[in-house]
């Protein structure tokens, strides 16, 4: 790669863009959490505020979330996620399996307990048995409790792009947060702050295209009244490289 090149490429991911040239990646499985709190007149959501010296997305706000690990697959739970869920998840083509469908509501949890310090879980019957990045759900007595869990949406990123996710963006009601780990939040983290901001307030419009077109979608079910697993749910991916909305079925 010439100088130039390279110099174009810095700056694109300095501006929180990824390269689009690159040869075809297949999407990998991942999932956010966008926690709400409609405690007051507007509803609230949590975001966190990324390091500046990281590479994408420096000082932005963003929700927490990641790539599916393996060990999502096998966490007890202290609930199943719900039929209606399930069913949900289990929508487009190729259909996804029940194990799948857990592991995806399970991932959002863990990255959201990882980034933020934040535990979505249930008291467990006896020790529970979980390590690593689970730990402080074992120190707390808990298991991770994905029933509350609402799929609001699905975007899969464009081809091109050296790294590819196919994202469930996951919503929960504040009210399921059951444990809070201290410490996590801090000036040397990879998020260094946590803010409760108002649907439509300025943060959020400094969000990820992608990002705010779900939060759209969140906004207008929320105006609705309570959540609920039948609402339609948005498949945002990109085909003859324009967006493309459509409709899980």
């Amino acid at each position: 790669m010439t100088d130039t090149l390279q110099a174009a490429e810095k700056a694109r991911i300095h501006e929180g863009k990824e390269a689009d040239h690159h040869p075809y990646f297949r999407p990998k499985d991942a999932a956010t959490l966008i926690l709400v709190d409609r405690s007051g007149a507007i509803p609230k959501v949590l975001v966190g505020k990324r390091h500046d010296k990281v590479v994408f997305m420096p000082g932005k706000f963003v929700f927490p979330g990641g790539r599916v690990d393996k060990a999502d697959y096998r966490v007890p739970c202290a609930a199943p996620i719900t039929s209606e869920l399930e069913a949900n998840l289990a929508k487009g083509s190729p259909q996804t399996p029940a194990s799948r469908a857990k592991s995806l509501a399970i991932a959002a949890i863990r990255e959201a307990c990882e980034e933020t310090g934040l535990c979505l879980g249930r008291k467990a019957e006896g020790k529970a048995r979980l390590e690593g990045p689970w730990q402080p759900f074992a120190d707390a007595g808990l298991l991770p409790d994905p029933s509350s869990l609402f799929l609001i949406a699905r975007a899969i990123t464009p081809p091109g792009r050296v790294k590819r996710f196919d994202t469930r963006f996951f919503t929960a009601d504040a009210s399921a947060i059951t444990h809070r780990v201290e410490g996590v939040i801090h000036a040397d983290a990879e998020l260094v702050e946590l803010v409760w901001v108002e649907l439509g307030s300025k943060p959020l419009a400094d969000l990820h295209p992608m990002t705010r077109n779900v939060l759209n979608e969140l906004d207008t079910r929320l105006a609705t009244g309570p959540l609920r697993h039948d609402a339609p749910v948005p498949f945002f991916h990109f085909y003859g490289g324009k967006m493309q909305k459509d409709i899980l079925s």
